[in-house]
């Protein structure tokens, strides 16, 4: 009876103790992006068309199928700086070590204004849609993403009636460190 007990009693701690060393289910991330692309301004017919980059910082969780993240981002024009807080999802299709992934952003734009023309813009809903790929190196603790990105900011101030709507498009390179 005792040698059942202990059998028993060695099985159980054995069996809670296992999942406590186990590879946990999601990553917590922090990481640093950096694209080039352009901003085309929308008024009525007309459209102004710039270079522009971005700078972002994020923090996040990687779930097996899915990623969400919060996210800063800095757009920088010749003539337009604008700075925004977004919430992002992403889903990744299942692969070992380039994984695929689309997903979509939604946030405000907080602050901005255009230099030429001494304008400064109102803090609006800003929306993105993202497809890009991860390459996953196993030893290393960072995930490093290529992306296209396409961003919306409709209305961005309003100038003699008129709402010009704002989108930013760009390639962007993000480094993601696992913890």
């Amino acid at each position: 009876m005792k040698l059942k007990t202990s059998i028993i009693l060695c099985s159980l701690i054995a069996g809670t103790s296992a999942p406590a060393v186990a590879n946990p289910i999601f990553d917590l991330y922090a990481g640093a992006s950096i694209g080039i692309g352009a901003e085309t301004v929308f008024v009525d017919s007309t459209n102004d068309t710039n270079s522009a980059q971005s700078f972002g910082a994020l923090v996040g969780m990687d779930i097996p199928l899915f990623r969400i993240e919060a996210e800063y981002n800095y757009l920088n024009e010749s003539d337009s700086r604008a700075q925004l807080a977004l919430l992002n999802a992403y889903f990744k299709l299942p692969s070992a070590i380039i994984t695929p992934y689309f997903g979509g952003g939604a946030g405000m734009m907080f602050e901005g204004k255009n230099d030429a023309n001494n304008i400064k813009f109102d803090t609006k809903m800003a929306y993105q849609g993202m497809i890009g790929i991860t390459l996953d190196v196993p030893v290393l603790p960072f995930k490093f993403d290529i992306e296209g990105r396409a961003l919306y900011i409709p209305d961005i101030v309003k100038i003699a009636g008129e709402k010009p709507d704002l989108l930013h498009y760009d390639a962007r390179a993000k480094i993601r460190y696992i913890f």
